[in-house]
């Protein structure tokens, strides 16, 4: 696939759910390496274990992610697809907004940005 603003919405659903479900799993396991299996290589590297395992250590939020979750659509632009989530907190009432930017990377799809607001 050379170009994932093709993909339908349940297509990319497809994609991202799964990889949504496991960076809340490792987010809250404080994992870092399986965290980041899906990063594209410039967000890998931006992503470094330093700086995320401080957001491990210092988050509630991130320590905390609940398995429920709403996704709320997509927003396509240029080569890339945002993927958008309501998220919820095991302790905090409330919702986040999360956010997921699917693109191409040699061929396949990854993970270019991904935010809880």
């Amino acid at each position: 696939m050379t170009d994932i603003t093709k993909k339908t919405d349940e297509e990319l659903y497809e994609i991202a759910k799964p990889w949504w479900e496991e960076l809340i799993k490792y987010s809250n396991n404080k994992n870092y390496l399986m965290f980041v299996k899906n990063f594209s290589r410039s967000l890998r590297e931006g992503a470094n274990e330093m700086e995320i395992g401080k957001q491990f250590a210092r988050s509630d939020l991130a320590q905390n992610l609940s398995k429920d979750y709403d996704v709320l659509g997509t927003i396509r632009r240029g080569d890339y697809v945002t993927v958008l989530f309501k998220q919820r907190h095991k302790k905090k009432e409330g919702e986040w907004l999360g956010r997921m930017v699917l693109g191409i990377e040699d061929g396949q799809v990854k993970i270019f940005s991904v935010s809880l607001f």
